[in-house]
């Protein structure tokens, strides 16, 4: 038997509330055990003045309990990423371990950060495209899968990006049950 996914979605402060929540709620419908890490606290609030009690804190996770890291963009949230050593320690020990990292909006910008992209095609919002490195950006594209990293643009295509997720985790046949559950449009 197929054991459950797990996902772990660090918020930092100033994070995206729309792909945040769409992330964890998509994911939970679709079976898989998600947790939320606050970066410093487990309450963590968003660009948009919305807060979210986390799970846990990040201290409190390590890579061997996860299958994935989902990082949710928005600003400052993605810059308090970027510059955490920790979240970027973890992304390259999640990276190096063979595990599965996405991230939406500005986020692949801390997956650049941490030194994971390499010439692996993403996307992501328009005007970072410029921190990503040698990862060749795919502008046309709303979400990109390229290996073991996910990518999307922006608050726009979080239910897209997570349906992506589900059907990587999940496979495609889970992934259009929720998609006519949802009434989603993919």
């Amino acid at each position: 038997m197929k054991s459950v996914a797990r996902v772990l979605v660090p918020l930092a402060e100033g994070f995206e509330e729309i792909e945040a929540v769409t992330i964890i709620d998509t994911l939970r419908r679709a079976g898989i055990v998600v947790t939320t890490a606050g970066l410093r606290a487990t309450k963590v609030d968003g660009a948009h003045g919305i807060s979210v009690m986390a799970d846990t804190t990040f201290d409190q996770v390590g890579t061997a309990d996860f299958d994935m890291l989902v990082l949710p963009g928005g600003m400052p949230g993605t810059t308090n990423l970027a510059e955490n050593a920790r979240v970027l320690a973890f992304i390259r020990a999640m990276h190096q371990q063979g595990k599965r990292l996405s991230a939406i909006c500005a986020a692949p910008m801390v997956l650049a950060k941490a030194g994971v992209l390499g010439k692996t095609p993403v996307t992501c919002y328009p005007g970072v495209e410029s921190t990503l490195g040698d990862a060749p950006f795919r502008a046309d594209e709303r979400v990109v899968k390229s290996g073991k990293v996910i990518t999307s643009r922006g608050p726009g295509t979080a239910l897209e990006f997570s349906l992506a997720i589900v059907e990587e985790l999940c496979g495609a046949e889970k992934a259009a049950e929720l998609t006519r559950a949802m009434i989603a449009r993919v």
